[in-house]
């Protein structure tokens, strides 16, 4: 039976929401990438690029993030980026994807927004005519920078409008509350964008709060201490508010000691529109599956569950209404081949 359902639920169709794409950059790719552009890294092999993978908070892994980042140079970079977790998608049957893009870890070392978008949707032609994939991009910004910093990268996004559902918040919370990002969010949604933010991840409560108050989200994006505040988890269970919640992320961090301490199952019973994502994957140790199979080995995931947390995956994305009806039947239709 195990066997089986690991199977099942590997090929279960599903959405992926909470996707930073840097994330993604594998060590491999990172060394190899390092090299062509001849970027000195503090590693010399495979082996010490992994052993710096493990890092012991948040701030330690951005300090990588960021420094993963500055070895993208140019379109082949970031077509190659795209592509490897498209490929993944492809392999997970991850129907649509909704990718964060942070063009500001990629200012300092001298790449354009043209660069950076003539590699990414090179990659994403490639992989809709190919086989079918759904992709939308989310312009996300790093919280820590000023909100200056962040209007005018929206303003260079501008020609790139159209490839943009939403604006996103993410980087580190703690001294960088919602609130200090209002004017931009405004602007942001004159302009016809979505909203979605981090919250509630090593922030507290308020944080989520602050992002449904003043920025007016429609999705927040980890959210998992909301359940520290009763009240608060019935606004965002009648508000029908999305978490895309990320369980190897979280123990990765320490925002849970391990994950038979993850709190993901007890949102689901707490009526709140809870999904599965993987966030930075070749950072916190798998992609979408293996985020699925670790809730099944650690926290009994049943097929119920996983169906719910499939279905809430396209019922939380930024679909048009009759692509989520299409992609809501593909999972029905799935959801007779375990018994």
């Amino acid at each position: 039976m195990s066997d089986s359902f690991e199977k099942w639920l590997c090929d279960l169709p599903k959405a992926e929401l909470h996707l930073h794409i840097d994330g993604s950059l594998t060590a491999k790719r990172l060394l190899a990438t390092a090299r062509k552009n001849g970027v000195a890294l503090p590693y010399r092999n495979l082996d010490e690029v992994n052993t710096a993978y493990s890092f012991s908070d948040l701030q330690s892994f951005l300090d990588l993030y960021y420094m993963g980042a500055s070895v993208l140079k140019d379109e082949e970079d970031f077509y190659n980026l795209m592509m490897d977790y498209l490929l993944v998608c492809r392999k997970e049957n991850i129907l649509h994807c909704e990718i964060m893009v942070e063009p500001q870890a990629y200012f300092p070392g001298g790449v354009s927004f043209s660069t950076m978008m003539l590699g990414f949707n090179r990659a994403i032609s490639e992989a809709k005519s190919d086989w079918g994939q759904s992709v939308l991009l989310i312009l996300s910004m790093l919280r820590h920078l000023s909100e200056a910093e962040a209007i005018q990268t929206l303003d260079l996004a501008e020609p790139y409008r159209e490839y943009f559902c939403a604006i996103g918040l993410a980087s580190a919370e703690k001294g960088n509350p919602p609130g200090k990002f209002s004017r931009l969010y405004a602007k942001a949604q004159e302009r016809g964008y979505l909203a979605v933010a981090h919250a509630g991840e090593e922030g507290p409560p308020q944080y989520i709060r602050d992002a449904l108050g003043i920025l007016n989200v429609q999705r927040i994006d980890h959210g998992v201490r909301c359940i520290e505040d009763d009240s608060l988890v019935e606004v965002l269970a009648s508000k029908k508010i999305p978490l895309t919640v990320c369980p190897l992320s979280n123990v990765r961090l320490c925002v849970f000691k391990t994950m038979q301490d993850h709190n993901i199952l007890k949102l689901m019973d707490s009526g709140l529109l809870v999904t599965v994502n993987s966030d930075d994957p070749a950072y916190f140790g798998g992609y979408l599956n293996e985020n699925y199979l670790a809730l099944y080995r650690d926290l009994g995931l049943s097929k119920v569950q996983a169906l719910q947390l499939a279905r809430n995956s396209i019922n939380a994305s930024f679909l048009s209404e009759q692509e989520k009806v299409s992609y809501l039947q593909r999972i029905n239709n799935y959801a007779s081949r375990l018994s």
